[in-house]
């Protein structure tokens, strides 16, 4: 029983509110840390999604009978066909359009031969290399096998 003149309230204490908002403060934090986009990641995601264009690229090649070529700058990619003796971008095939780095990206394409430029031809056999993406505090490396395999290292 209660003591006369004492009438039992209900309710949060002060420590429980404070409680409350702290855990909702470290949660938000947590959130917003981990949804901040990281340029490792962003650069990571950008040699994943590279390194299946260029196995697409590869196959489209073979399919066509059409030698296809990758190009890029800073701020892109994209990919042509050649087509009527002249190099022309591809415009019929939604995954092999021209895209938009994430942010300015530099590519080191190093192959044994020399050459700088990736070409896909009716070849199923080509001599192995590597595509290196940098971007300020950032590189990725994507091997080709020669064999249509391509994998990415941080």
């Amino acid at each position: 029983m209660s003591e006369p003149g004492f009438a039992r309230q209900r309710g949060f204490t002060l420590i429980e509110l404070l409680v409350v908002l702290i855990v909702i403060g470290v949660v938000v934090g947590m959130v917003t840390v981990s949804s901040t986009p990281s340029p490792d990641r962003a650069l990571r995601a950008d040699a994943d999604r590279l390194a299946q264009l260029l196995s697409l690229a590869r196959e489209e090649a073979q399919v066509r009978g059409a030698p296809i070529r990758f190009e890029t700058d800073s701020n892109g990619f994209r990919f042509m066909v050649y087509r009527d003796r002249q190099w022309r971008p591809i415009t019929d095939d939604g995954d092999l359009r021209a895209r938009p780095w994430g942010s300015e990206t530099r590519v080191l394409v190093e192959r044994p031969d020399g050459r700088r430029a990736l070409e896909f031809g009716r070849d199923l056999v080509e001599a192995p290399y590597r595509v290196q993406l940098q971007r300020p505090g950032a590189s990725v490396t994507i091997l080709a096998n020669g064999l249509g395999a391509f994998e990415v290292l941080d």
